[in-house]
């Protein structure tokens, strides 16, 4: 289902997925989104129309799916139960597929558009499922990702057979996501404009999503489990600094942490249901929620008025 990011309004529904959607992302132009099914398939969209632009099959749940950070993307990471990381290239035919298969749209009248090519990083490296896969924001030859086996990998696609950084958090993984500040206002070094946050069990890690992969730089222990976590490190305008926030199964709170010392500075309640999802807008402003009790929360984070806040 796609919303208006301002208002919340429902433009449109993508049809065709027979299984449950694990995740969705949208391009950063907007004009495609990805999802990754039960199904086993993940499929492209066009935003605009609707249509399912490409159904890839897969032999597996597709938990993960990522376009980088290009207009117009090329390529896409898929993961998942398979414990396997694909690359697509989307402008590339061939006789078939490695390791997948693909079901073009009906519309479909370019032999290239019709069999996009898939190939595998990392062979037999994964040994759980792939729950996250992430392009660097800088870099389009270093994709990251997160699996159950407690392991962050990131991996340079000129040199794909085995990861170039790998870390092993304590805890289960429950989200793994880039957060990018495009309003700074702190006094922080360059590279922390892009953080890949994670959360496992009741730790939340933050590394270098720029230059250094696999370097941490920063991580807290909470006192509840985190599911979910994003951060963002601009000021919120009223003398508050970087914040993050998490999500979880053992309550229904939104907890709001100071980024430099964990300090909780702020909980949120209004969800009746488990928290799974969180994430910040990019100018810091507003930070959402996504809950088991069917909803998506929108949590104002400035001074001032904003929006329907006054």
């Amino acid at each position: 289902m796609l919303r208006d990011g301002i208002t919340g309004d429902w433009i449109g529904t993508f049809l065709g997925h027979k299984g449950a959607v694990w995740q969705a992302r949208l391009s950063s132009d907007s004009s495609l989104a990805v999802t990754g099914s039960a199904d086993f398939s993940a499929k492209i969209w066009d935003t605009h129309t609707g249509e399912a632009l490409y159904t890839l099959q897969h032999n597996h749940i597709v938990r993960a799916v990522a376009f980088p950070t290009s207009p117009s993307p090329s390529m896409l990471a898929t993961g998942g139960a398979e414990k396997k990381l694909r690359v697509w290239d989307l402008n590339r035919s061939g006789n078939g597929v490695s390791n997948g298969t693909t079901s073009p749209p009906p519309s479909s009248s370019s032999p290239a558009a019709s069999n996009p090519t898939s190939y595998e990083i990392g062979t037999n490296v994964h040994t759980a499922t792939i729950k996250s896969a992430i392009w660097s924001p800088t870099d389009t030859n270093i994709l990251i990702t997160a699996a159950d086996d407690k392991k962050i990998r990131w991996w340079d696609l000129r040199t794909s057979r085995a990861p170039v950084a790998e870390y092993t958090v304590d805890g289960p993984i429950g989200s793994c996501e880039m957060n990018t500040s495009s309003s700074r206002t702190l006094a922080t070094p360059v590279t922390d404009a892009s953080i890949l946050s994670v959360a496992a069990g009741k730790n939340v890690y933050f590394f270098d999503g720029t230059s250094r992969p696999g370097t941490l730089l920063k991580s807290h222990k909470l006192p509840q489990q985190a599911d979910a976590v994003a951060v963002n490190l601009a000021s919120d305008g009223n003398g508050g600094r970087g914040k993050f926030v998490t999500g979880g199964a053992t309550d229904t709170w939104v907890h709001v942490y100071d980024y430099e010392t964990g300090e909780e500075v702020e909980v949120g309640k209004g969800h009746h249901g488990p928290v799974w999802s969180v994430g910040f807008a990019p100018d810091g402003k507003l930070y959402a929620t996504g809950s088991e009790d069917g909803t998506v929360k929108l949590w104002k984070n400035c001074a001032g008025e904003f929006g329907l806040w006054k």
